[in-house]
């Protein structure tokens, strides 16, 4: 073989040596990340963020309060759908126990100011800037939507968008028992 021919095979051997690894990293990395999501039964991650208005809000604050815990963003169309929904359970379980706590996914605040004003949401809505919950949570596709219990532990996973009478029985979930108990 002449010198020409062989220094192209190492380095055609070298290329798709690389494009392999590559390959079998991505993998490996995807499958490593599907064992960081949270599900039900898990102990929900305490985080820290922000609302629009600057408050700072943490999620272990919470506790002693079901927590209908839903990450969303405004270009997304079941997020847009769910959120009159969510909005007029919230109203009705507010003072029953249950929080409603919706977390943007990286977008600005200008962006999600209209939206709200626009869906007349009174709920805290809270900024993932930097987008770490996403990762915390393992969160895939939007909306995703967490019930957690009064001691904070995650009772369902919703990976859909919900009518109205999904979002009433999920918070009836969450509601901590004197609550319910109190409701008749």
């Amino acid at each position: 073989m002449n010198p020409k021919k062989k220094k192209r095979l190492i380095m055609r051997t070298v290329v798709l040596s690389f494009f392999l690894f590559l390959v079998a990293y991505v993998i490996y990395q995807s499958f490593n990340r599907e064992s960081d999501v949270i599900n039900a039964g898990d102990q929900a991650p305490d985080f820290t963020l922000q609302t629009l208005e600057g408050e700072t809000v943490q999620l272990s604050d919470y506790r002693g309060q079901g927590v209908f815990l839903n990450f969303w963003a405004t270009y997304c169309k079941p997020c847009e759908k769910e959120m009159p929904y969510i909005e007029s359970q919230y109203q009705k379980f507010k003072d029953q126990g249950v929080k409603v706590l919706a977390v943007d996914v990286g977008e600005n605040d200008v962006t999600v100011q209209s939206f709200v004003e626009r869906k007349d949401m009174t709920f805290p809505v809270l900024m993932d800037r930097g987008e770490q919950l996403i990762d915390a949570y393992g969160i895939g596709p939007i909306p995703v939507t967490f019930l957690v219990d009064e001691n904070g532990k995650v009772v369902d996973r919703i990976t859909a968008g919900m009518t109205e009478a999904q979002v009433r029985e999920y918070m009836k979930r969450i509601q901590p028992e004197k609550w319910r108990e109190s409701d008749g």
